[in-house]
C-alpha cells in the first residue's frame, strides 16, 4: 500500500503560506487525504493527510518541505499513519455528528470543560470546535452580548435521554444555555421559523391583560398557568377564561396592543432571517388581534391565532371557528411547510407552554424557550437565561454574519 503520511505545521500565519507549502507537494504530484486548517490569534495550526505514489520515495519531498518550512519560519512534523489505522479512520465517516451550541455571558475553561466531559463521557469525539460569538476587545469597547462556542462532535451517544439529562442540568446549574443536535443537511437548510406569541415573542400573556381590564385577573392568572404547565387540556381552559370577559369592550383591545413587550432579541432574530431568506410565522393560542399587529411590526409572514367574536362592540367571551391548541399549532405547522414545499425537517417551532409541545416535537429544531420545567423537559432543546436571537447561533450563524 502506498505509504501514508499526517503532516503537521504550526507557526505565525501570513498570506501564501499554505500555497507554498502545497506547493512542494504539488511539484511531486502527490495526493491530499485529508487537510485542515485553523487560526487562532494569528496562530495556524494545518493538517495534511497526504499519499505517497507507490514509485515514490517520502525522503525527498519530506525534505523539500522542511526546507520551505524553515524558509516560512513555521514548524514542520511528520508522523507516518498505519494501514490499519486508516482504514479505522476511513470507515469512521459513515458514523453520525452531532452540534453543541453552547452559550453563555462568557466562555470559561470551566464551561468547556463540563462540555467536553458530557461529550466523552458519552462517547462521542470532537473534531472541530469554533466560537461564533465577536472577538473580546480589551480597550475597554463594548463586548458581545453573548459568547457562543459550537463543537462538532462525531459518533452516536452511549445513552441519549442521559446526555441530554446532564446538558439540562449543566445548562441550569451554569446559568447557560445547550443545544444538542443531530448535523445533517437539514440542519444545515431551514426554511421556516414559527414561533408561538404569548410569553415567546411577547413578554405576556395577552388574556390575563384583557382578564385584568375585566375584573378577573387573578382567577384567570391561575387558570393560564395550570394551563401552560400542562394541568388543565388548553381547549377547556380558554373557555373558561374566555367567559370572564363576556361584555368586555373592544376599544381595550388596543390600548393592551400599544403596551405589549416584545420579547428581547425577537426583532433582531426576525431581521435577520429575512435577510437569510427564512420566512416565519406565528401559530398562537392567543387571538389574531395582537397577532396581526405583531406580524406587522416585525414583518412575519404567517399568523394563526384564535379569533375574539365581537358584537355590538362587546366581547362575547367566545371565539368564531376552531380553537388553536395543541394539536391545532402541529397541523397548522404542518400546513405551512406544505405550502413552502419544506420538510418539516427544514421547520423550526419555538414556545414555552405545553400546547406548544405538539410542534416543538414534529420541527425539525423545536425550542422551549423561557419554558415551565415540564416543556423543558420535554422539548428537544431550549433556551432559558438568553434572548430569542440566541436561535441564530443554533443555526450555526455568526456574530459576523449578522446585523
Amino acid at each position: 500500500m502506498p505509504e501514508i503520511i499526517l503532516i503537521q505545521i504550526s507557526g505565525e500565519d501570513k498570506p501564501g503560506l499554505t500555497s507554498s507549502l502545497t506547493e512542494v507537494l504539488a511539484g511531486y504530484n502527490i495526493d491530499i487525504l485529508d487537510i485542515g486548517q485553523s487560526v487562532i490569534h494569528n496562530q495556524l495550526v494545518l493538517g495534511v493527510l497526504i499519499r505517497l505514489p507507490r514509485e515514490a520515495e517520502s525522503a525527498p519531498v519530506l525534505k523539500d518541505l522542511m526546507f520551505k518550512g524553515y524558509e516560512l519560519g513555521v514548524n514542520v512534523k511528520f508522523k507516518p499513519i498505519e494501514s490499519d489505522r486508516y482504514k479505522e479512520w476511513v470507515d469512521a465517516q459513515g458514523k453520525p455528528r452531532h452540534i453543541i451550541t453552547l452559550v453563555g455571558n462568557k466562555t470559561t475553561g470551566r464551561l468547556i470543560s463540563k462540555v467536553s466531559d458530557i461529550i466523552a463521557e458519552n462517547g462521542l469525539n470532537i473534531d472541530f470546535i469554533h466560537r461564533l460569538s465577536g472577538r473580546i476587545p480589551m480597550n475597554g469597547e463594548p463586548a458581545p452580548r453573548h459568547a457562543c462556542v459550537e463543537f462538532s462532535a462525531r459518533g452516536t451517544p452511549l445513552d441519549p435521554d442521559l446526555m441530554r439529562a446532564r446538558i439540562l442540568t449543566m445548562a441550569t446549574e451554569e446559568q447557560v444555555d445547550i443545544a444538542l443536535q443531530e448535523d445533517n443537511a437539514f440542519r444545515r437548510n431551514r426554511r421556516l421559523v414559527a414561533f408561538d406569541m404569548d410569553s415567546t415573542l411577547i413578554q405576556a400573556e395577552v388574556i390575563d391583560e384583557l382578564a385584568k381590564a375585566a375584573g378577573s385577573g387573578e382567577v384567570v392568572s391561575r387558570i393560564t398557568e395550570a394551563a401552560m404547565r400542562g394541568e388543565i387540556d388548553f381547549k377547556e381552559s380558554l373557555r373558561q377564561r374566555l367567559a370572564t370577559l363576556k361584555g368586555l369592550d373592544e376599544a381595550v383591545m388596543e390600548d393592551i396592543a400599544k403596551t405589549l413587550p416584545i420579547t428581547e432579541g425577537a426583532e433582531r432574530l426576525i431581521s435577520n432571517l429575512k435577510k437569510f431568506g427564512y420566512k416565519t410565522a406565528i401559530i398562537s393560542g392567543g387571538f389574531t388581534y395582537f397577532g396581526k399587529k405583531l406580524q406587522k411590526h416585525l414583518g412575519v409572514d404567517y399568523i394563526y391565532a384564535n379569533e375574539l367574536e365581537i358584537i355590538d362592540g362587546k366581547l362575547t367571551g367566545n371565539v368564531i371557528g376552531d380553537i388553536v391548541d395543541g394539536p391545532k399549532k402541529a397541523e397548522l405547522l404542518t400546513e405551512i411547510a406544505k405550502k413552502e414545499k419544506i420538510s418539516l425537517q427544514q421547520v423550526i417551532a419555538v414556545g414555552d407552554g405545553a400546547n406548544d409541545l405538539p410542534m416543538l416535537s414534529i420541527a425539525g429544531l423545536g425550542i422551549a424557550f423561557h419554558a415551565k420545567p415540564k416543556v423543558r423537559q420535554d422539548a428537544r432543546q431550549s433556551i432559558s437565561h438568553f434572548g430569542l436571537d440566541s436561535i441564530l447561533y443554533l443555526v450555526g450563524l455568526r456574530d459576523r454574519e449578522t446585523d
